[in-house]
């Protein structure tokens, strides 16, 4: 099974047996291995970095290999990152980070699709992936990487195809997994974008419908 996140935590009892898709499709790993990775190269996040902190009302995620860092200081900003980064570090700097990195997730509580996504697109849209994830997180990662690119290569990797996968989507970021996917599902609560690509439809994430549908139509 592959499983698009990497709390490896979560699974202990099946980790090995498990394949973890984080960062949208970044990173890939394997029984502790990684077997695909796509990063930017350092002086592009400092770019990055400089730009969102011009947009108002931002908070910054960092992600790298080794683990997740922030400036964030807040209560609320940090109570919704760590619901998402596990392994998150705080930092004074985050351009004195150390690390091989795989992408900026940007928090913005007003909405990253009307404040943070026009300023950024423009700036980095033809040299990077610029994509709403939820409503009020954006991730900035190589232009290349994407969870349906992380699919594609394991795909070709473990020899299965497309009509043996299955994805579950509710956003933008969601978008070319479920492209890579014959059993392509748009949850309940999905974007009405996503719902219009997915070939079927999942009860809301509120509703397990992720495990609710293997459930039913894998186990």
């Amino acid at each position: 099974m592959i499983f698009s996140s990497y709390n490896v935590s979560t699974f202990a009892p099946i980790k090995d047996e498990m394949i973890f898709i984080a960062e949208n499709g970044t990173l890939v790993m394997h029984q502790g291995k990684e077997l695909y990775s796509s990063t930017i190269p350092t002086n592009e996040i400092h770019d990055i970095l400089k730009a969102v902190k011009q947009v108002q009302g931002c908070d910054i995620v960092l992600c790298g290999k080794n683990a997740a860092y922030t400036e964030a200081t807040s209560e609320q900003a940090l109570d919704e990152i760590r619901k998402y980064y596990h392994n998150l570090e705080l930092v004074d700097d985050l351009l004195a980070v150390d690390d091989e990195f795989i992408k900026v997730a940007v928090l913005n509580f007003n909405g990253t699709e009307e404040h943070v996504y026009p300023v950024l697109s423009p700036l980095f849209g033809n040299t990077h992936q610029v994509v709403v994830s939820a409503k009020i997180w954006l991730d900035l990662m190589d232009k290349d990487a994407s969870k349906g690119a992380a699919i594609k290569h394991l795909q070709q990797v473990f020899d299965f195809t497309y009509e043996q996968s299955m994805s579950f989507g509710d956003f933008f970021n969601d978008i070319e997994m479920l492209r890579e996917t014959y059993h392509s599902y748009a949850m309940a609560n999905a974007h009405p974008e996503i719902k219009k690509l997915a070939r079927f439809e999942a009860p809301s994430n509120n509703e397990q419908g992720v495990m609710t549908i293997i459930k039913n139509n894998v186990l």
